[in-house]
């Protein structure tokens, strides 16, 4: 919790067949950002992957894509309330935004969470969406 920003970058999507996009990041300060995209109701069939966006500037004109990400197609229920996970480190631009693509069958998207983390700058604040954190100590820990 001290070197980490959490910030959810995507609401909720219906079942469908169309890519969930998330919000920019600035990755300023921060040496890499952790996606996490929450499944409900999968398809079976339907093919996801969590891929990144990359740009110099915010703004989602002139995105371009990294290479790579987890992909999977899903079974009868092995998608179901899953989770894709990609970790971008130290990506070569300053602004980052995730997409979760869907194709082939319905997905439902519970959200995607965005961990930065590696701040150069601690304490971080994470964003309005958190509306509770702690950060526990084990006093029997030495």
């Amino acid at each position: 919790m001290k070197n980490v920003k959490i910030t959810r970058v995507a609401a909720s999507a219906v079942a469908a067949q169309t890519d969930v996009s998330g919000s920019i990041l600035d990755m300023a300060g921060f040496d890499g950002v952790l996606f996490i995209g929450l499944l409900g109701d999968v398809t079976d069939t339907s093919a996801l992957a969590l891929k990144a966006e990359t740009n110099s500037v915010n703004s989602t004109s002139g995105m371009a894509a990294l290479v790579g990400g987890p992909a999977f197609t899903a079974g009868a229920t092995s998608a179901d309330s899953g989770l894709l996970v990609l970790d971008v480190y130290k990506p070569r631009e300053q602004f980052i935004r995730p997409v979760l693509k869907r194709g082939t069958a319905n997905a439902v998207v519970d959200g995607i969470i965005a961990i930065q983390y590696g701040a150069a700058s601690k304490p971080t604040v994470n964003a309005a969406s958190v509306i509770a954190a702690a950060l526990l100590n084990d006093p029997n820990k030495a």
